[in-house]
């Protein structure tokens, strides 16, 4: 996620949040309400009538998130530091994921800070990297290039319901890695949904990125305010949706706000939406869920389907009601796989389901050679 840090919060939000040591003031906490415009684009408020992702676990495989923000006071479940680094367990950018999925607010009536698209939703936080400007992510510490493969596992042996995925390749590796693909397979079979972020150098590179590009996996782009896919969310034909990613307000790691780009943001918020829709519909497989968030999608691309946009914008409301419609108990239906849960059932999306199928096989044939370091929240 690339940040923007201002000295203080102007009362216009258009040229963003800042993050002010005076983040408890009600004037500060309500601007940074004021400056969520995904909660409208996303129609968080009529989705909350269905589901404010009660009961449901979300990993956030990031930075380590900093429970004692005002706005995640009592919603954060402290999991390991698999770097071993020793930075202590919580980071900036993974705090500001863990809001965006589950934020509670603070104040009278919970009407300051950044609201998730799961308030209710607990966060389990696994620290699998470090900080852009951390000098110690330039060195290789033992065991640290299986990280997020260890942190996948983790959360699913844990009951993590979704697991959230904010990073990416960076100036690390970009070709995967078969412990990362056997640890996504691995945590699908236990019934995990997992999400991250499909990139920001979209305007440059657009390389594959991973762990957005294993198969299984809900790979998710960033568009702005106009929903228009922003310029620098990579594009490519794994992608799956898009969500909000321009100018989001989050928590900070110091009790403060911020605001910032990228897909990071736009990822966590649909692990929020997977959230809802686990909590409504706990039985649903990771494959209905993922189906469920590209049905419900607007602003679709007119053939279907596009590197850019996917499937289309992330709606939470949408989302949800495609899920009850999948959510049909169907004797004997036939299983897929470890990469997609319980089967669909029968019906006009069979084809779609055996489309995605045949591209799961093609995907994992590949043969991993190499494995660089793991980049961490450049996404």
């Amino acid at each position: 996620m690339r940040r923007l840090l201002l000295p203080v919060l102007l009362a216009g939000l258009a040229a963003g949040i800042a993050a002010a040591p005076t983040a408890h003031s009600d004037d500060v906490g309500e601007a940074a309400r004021a400056g969520q415009w995904q909660l409208d684009a996303l129609r968080l408020p009529e989705a909350w009538r269905s589901s404010r992702g009660e009961g449901v676990l979300v990993a956030v495989l990031d930075t380590g998130v900093n429970g004692h923000h005002p706005d995640l006071a009592g919603a954060v479940v402290q999991g390991p530091d698999l770097t071993g680094a020793g930075r202590g367990l919580w980071g900036p950018h993974g705090t500001a994921m863990a809001s965006l999925i589950a934020g509670r607010g603070h104040g009278d009536g919970h009407r300051g800070g950044v609201l998730g698209v799961a308030p209710a939703a607990r966060v389990l936080s696994v620290r699998v990297t470090l900080e852009n400007g951390d000098p110690l992510r330039q060195k290789h510490h033992s065991g640290w290039g299986d990280a997020l493969a260890r942190g996948i596992r983790y959360a699913a042996d844990r009951g993590a319901d979704v697991i959230s995925m904010s990073l990416g390749g960076g100036s690390g590796a970009w070709e995967g890695s078969a412990s990362e693909e056997e640890a996504v397979q691995y945590a699908i079979g236990k019934g995990a949904v997992l999400v991250a972020s499909s990139g920001n150098d979209g305007a440059a590179g657009n390389r594959k990125n991973f762990p957005a590009a294993y198969p299984g996996v809900i790979a998710v782009g960033a568009v702005d305010r106009r929903m228009k896919v922003a310029g620098f969310s990579n594009r490519q034909d794994y992608l799956s949706v898009v969500a909000p990613g321009a100018e989001i307000v989050t928590a900070d790691g110091d009790d403060s706000y911020v605001v910032g780009d990228g897909t990071s943001s736009a990822a966590a918020m649909v692990a929020g939406v997977a959230a809802l829709i686990r909590s409504a519909h706990p039985d649903l497989s990771p494959y209905h869920v993922r189906m469920a968030i590209e049905l419900g999608t607007r602003r679709r691309p007119e053939d279907g389907y596009s590197p850019a946009y996917g499937h289309g914008v992330v709606d939470a409301p949408l989302a949800l009601r495609e899920a009850g419609r999948l959510d049909v108990p169907v004797p004997g239906a036939a299983r897929p796989g470890p990469y997609f849960g319980d089967g669909p059932a029968p019906g006009s999306r069979m084809p779609v389901v055996a489309g995605m199928l045949l591209l799961v096989v093609v995907m994992s044939a590949r043969v991993v050679v190499r494995h660089r370091g793991r980049e961490g929240d450049s996404t």
